[in-house]
């Protein structure tokens, strides 16, 4: 049977009325009041407290203050006026029966609204949150595209005036050849002139006999005055040889490489991108590096680095309807859903990642460690603590020598040793 409170004081001016509750020796929180526009209740166990009102008052105003072990009420009232009493007087039963349950339903109701209106509000946030990382998204995008249009016309400027540069010195390097063969060509006919000059025979007035030229098969005479001046070569005009270099899609050099192997591959990989663009027609609109599972993974990792950990689900989403067979989608995926307290989709990521990372070899042991981690990690904040310790124990098996894990293993386990002696 509840202990009902008669002691109380209360005071009123023409708008307010101010009530003292003394609950000495009694724990009190906001939970044990409950108040409406004419009904007030008190609840702790086992004291009770319970007054309708003499008129309505404003309970969306109105406040309760806790401390020393008083509840100081400030309740103002709807119209100013003075009450004869704190309570309604001369009610029978039934009519205090009906207004305390038309208080309770009022509340109900109150609360019913509060909570559409709070569902609106986080269904606007979330629609606002959508749009903005859209935006930012979007001007990432813009922006990035922007700057490879800005160093695309740098280099193309550098190009153009690289190729200028190399036309001038070839021309002027032209130039001074030839220049250069015009001064061996002068010197050249200075030099033969000369030696004509030595080599003829001052003719003497007082003789009438002239040397005749010698005859024979082969030879001339160097007393010649018809010689020939010697021909020499036409300078070499320059050239451009251009060299072309095989695209390659592999590190590997050609020489190095199995050609039908390589090509066989890239062409599967092409094969099922374009079945799987084929299937998601929503996708036509995407860039063709947005199609690709790698580069959208690399950008949800570069989104959960910066903290934007809605936007690094849509990332690993996408790319998991392009490939469902990579781990490192679901494991990525995994955390985001860690740090959003998406408990049970992180649960759910995990084991899948864990599926995809077999056989176990000795190449996907971080990788195993990690999932058995997260997976356990989310357990334990549903407080399914010895599940979660059976992922850490596992992940210990793979990793004998990782501190951390054996640290949180150990919590794990004093975790539920408590828990079993508290039942």
């Amino acid at each position: 049977m509840p202990v009902w409170l008669r002691e109380y004081s209360w005071r009123q001016t023409g708008s307010a009325v101010y009530l003292s509750l003394p609950l000495r020796g009694v724990r009190v929180t906001s939970a044990n009041i409950f108040c409406t526009d004419q009904y007030l209740k008190v609840s702790i166990p086992p004291f009770l407290f319970e007054a309708i009102l003499y008129a309505p008052i404003d309970d969306t105003s109105s406040t309760a203050k806790i401390g020393d072990g008083i509840i100081f009420f400030t309740l103002y009232k709807k119209e100013v006026a003075m009450w004869d009493s704190l309570t309604l007087a001369n009610a029978n039963k039934e009519k205090l029966q009906y207004l305390r349950e038309n208080a309770v339903l009022k509340a109900h109701e109150k609360a019913k609204e509060e909570t559409e209106a709070k569902k609106v509000t986080k269904q606007e946030h979330k629609k606002y949150a959508l749009e903005a990382t859209m935006k930012l998204e979007e001007a990432e995008r813009k922006r990035i595209e922007d700057q490879k249009e800005k160093e695309r016309q740098k280099v193309t400027k550098e190009l153009e005036l690289w190729k200028k540069q190399q036309k001038d010195a070839e021309k002027q390097k032209r130039v001074q050849k030839e220049g250069e063969l015009h001064q061996e060509v002068e010197q050249l006919k200075e030099k033969k002139k000369e030696k004509m000059n030595k080599t003829r025979i001052p003719n003497e007035g007082t003789s009438n006999t002239r040397l005749k030229p010698t005859k024979g098969h082969g030879c001339y005479s160097m007393f010649s005055e018809n010689l020939k001046e010697e021909q020499l070569p036409a300078p070499r005009s320059a050239a451009t040889i251009k060299i072309n270099f095989t695209s390659r899609v592999f590190p590997t050099a050609l020489r190095e490489s199995r050609v039908a192997e390589e090509e066989e591959w890239l062409r599967k990989q092409a094969e099922a991108r374009r079945t799987v663009s084929a299937d998601l027609s929503e996708l036509e609109d995407l860039k063709e590096e947005e199609k690709n599972p790698d580069w959208l993974k690399d950008k949800g990792n570069k989104m959960f680095a910066t903290g934007n950990y809605l936007a690094a689900v849509n990332a690993y989403n996408l790319a998991v309807r392009l490939n469902n067979k990579l781990p490192l989608l679901y494991l990525n995926r995994a955390a985001c859903h860690l740090k959003l307290r998406n408990l049970h989709k992180a649960i759910e990521d995990s084991s899948k990642a864990l599926e995809l990372l077999t056989p176990p070899v000795p190449d996907n042991e971080d990788a195993r460690v990690k999932a058995y981690v997260r997976r356990g990690t989310a357990f334990c904040q549903l407080e399914l603590y010895t599940e979660g310790l059976q992922d850490y124990e596992a992940a210990l098996k793979i990793d004998p020598k990782n501190k951390t894990v054996e640290k949180d293993a150990e919590k794990i386990r004093h975790l539920i040793q408590g828990t079993m002696q508290d039942s």
